[in-house]
């Protein structure tokens, strides 16, 4: 499996990430070391998990962060996580 991130600006990608899942950790620790690399690479902070972000990613595998899942003000429209299939991307 892959986490794919994104930030958008303006509907349009200005940075993606791609990261995999390392085999010998479980599902919930690679999701959030993904989210973690991700953030890091992207320089911002983690989002909140909003009860909504919760029940999008559990039945789409995607979930989108807007302003609401941050403290700080950011300059892009969204950030994105996506999980993806090995023979995708």
């Amino acid at each position: 499996m892959k986490i794919w991130g994104k930030l958008l600006i303006n509907n349009r990608i200005v940075k993606d990430k791609v990261v995999l899942f390392d085999e010998d950790k479980n599902y919930e620790d690679n999701l959030k070391n993904s989210i973690l690399e991700i953030c890091k690479e992207f320089d911002i902070e983690i989002p909140y998990w909003l009860p909504s972000n919760e029940k999008e990613y559990a039945v789409r595998k995607k979930t989108i962060f807007t302003q609401d899942n941050f403290i700080d003000e950011f300059k892009f429209d969204k950030f994105i996580i996506e999980e993806i299939d090995l023979d995708d991307k």
